[in-house]
């Protein structure tokens, strides 16, 4: 930055704002390890999913299935490919994931969160697009438990008079 003389109050304040809006813009740099690949934690009720992203042509491999295998399901499928379709990386990356714990819908909201956190670790120009669509929040609804005198979390036993 070149230095310029300072004559008044007034250039005094637009030239510290020029400073500070200078120093607040953040670049983040892409998050790869030694093979290009990105890492991320994805969680989900129950299930825990930990996700590698890679250049690819977009295979998707979960716990060593292929995705088809995995989930019969379209909806789930449909799930898991979110982060890519509302980002136009289609295609574009191989997914390899191991995911635990939970039940299939649960493991596959868990992928979808995983993949989102590995694309803006590998992307970080697409956080805001990620952001906006909900994808990098957890979403930390769980199965209430069980309570003592009760059927259910809520539910009690029937009543009868006799």
């Amino acid at each position: 930055m070149a230095t310029k003389k300072i004559e008044s109050l007034q250039e005094i304040k637009t030239a510290a704002t020029e400073v500070s809006a200078e120093e607040n813009k953040v670049v983040r740099k892409p998050n790869k390890d030694k093979q290009g690949r990105s890492y991320a934690t994805g969680k989900r009720k129950d299930a825990v999913a930990r996700v590698w992203i890679m250049p690819g042509k977009g295979n998707i491999t979960i716990n060593e299935k292929s995705l088809d295998q995995y989930f019969a399901r379209p909806v789930l499928k449909m799930i898991i490919n979110q982060p890519f379709e509302i980002t136009n990386r289609m295609n574009e990356f191989d997914v390899v994931c191991t995911v635990k714990g939970g039940g299939l819908s649960g493991q596959a909201g868990a992928i979808k969160h995983g993949i989102s956190k590995a694309l803006n670790e590998y992307e970080p120009e697409l956080r805001t697009i990620l952001k906006q669509a909900g994808f990098l929040t957890r979403d930390d609804r769980v199965v209430e438990r069980k309570k003592y005198g009760r059927a259910k979390a809520r539910r009690s036993y029937q009543f009868s008079k006799r």
